[in-house]
């Protein structure tokens, strides 16, 4: 409880620690490194993946004072929230490469030789059977992910490895509490694709004749 109340009084020195109830759970149910908050009638539960039990207090500081900004919704920085940022961003550094795919092995490589100079290192790579979600890039696991609905298509494979790609470069950037993915950079660079409008209009095509449900881009 004391890394609860430090995290919550050095974050908003002005509120009343006794106002809430907080609490803290570490649970296998989520991917490493993976966390979400619960608030509701002034209680706060902070469920965390377990991985976080063997990382700094202050690194751990810093991710509840992000959930908690979320939960009040404000904007703040502290030095823990900083630590927490760092880490994140070179946690792929300390991450086995154990899964991979041929298929997803071409595309990766074709696309880094021809965008990032080959200079991207090669994450784990995996497929899903999702059809809401074309693609995603996880920090926790040093994961891109593809839905299998693209291995029809090797062109806009490519481009939605391009983009998980762009945002293993990027990673994010954090203001006052606020975590942003796609950045004016991440965009601006997204669009230098080659046919990328060409890209985009494939996508919509696609969703209309897969589902109507909508596709994301993580």
């Amino acid at each position: 409880m004391k890394l609860l109340e430090q995290a919550f009084n050095d974050l908003f020195p002005d509120k009343d620690l006794n106002n809430y109830k907080l609490k803290i759970k570490y649970t296998d149910k989520f991917k490493p490194y993976n966390a979400n908050v619960r608030y509701s009638r002034n209680s706060l539960q902070f469920n965390l993946s377990r991985k976080w039990k063997g990382v700094s207090k202050e690194i751990q500081m810093g991710l509840i004072q992000g959930l908690m900004l979320r939960v009040f919704k404000e904007k703040n920085k502290t030095t823990n929230i900083d630590l927490y940022n760092s880490f994140m961003k070179n946690l792929h550094i300390s991450i086995s490469k154990t899964d991979s795919d041929p298929v997803l092995e071409q595309s990766f490589d074709k696309i880094n030789e021809k965008y990032f100079f080959g200079l991207i290192e090669r994450p784990n790579l995996s497929w899903h059977n999702s059809i809401r979600r074309l693609g995603s890039y996880e920090y926790g696991t040093d994961m891109i992910s593809i839905s299998e609905v693209l291995l029809q298509d090797k062109e806009l494979l490519d481009y939605v490895m391009y983009h998980e790609m762009l945002h293993k470069k990027f990673k994010f950037s954090s203001n006052n509490g606020r975590t942003h993915h796609h950045t004016r950079e991440f965009k601006d660079m997204e669009k230098k694709f080659n046919n990328s409008e060409e890209m985009e209009k494939k996508i919509k095509s696609l969703v209309r004749r897969k589902s109507r449900k909508r596709f994301v881009l993580f």
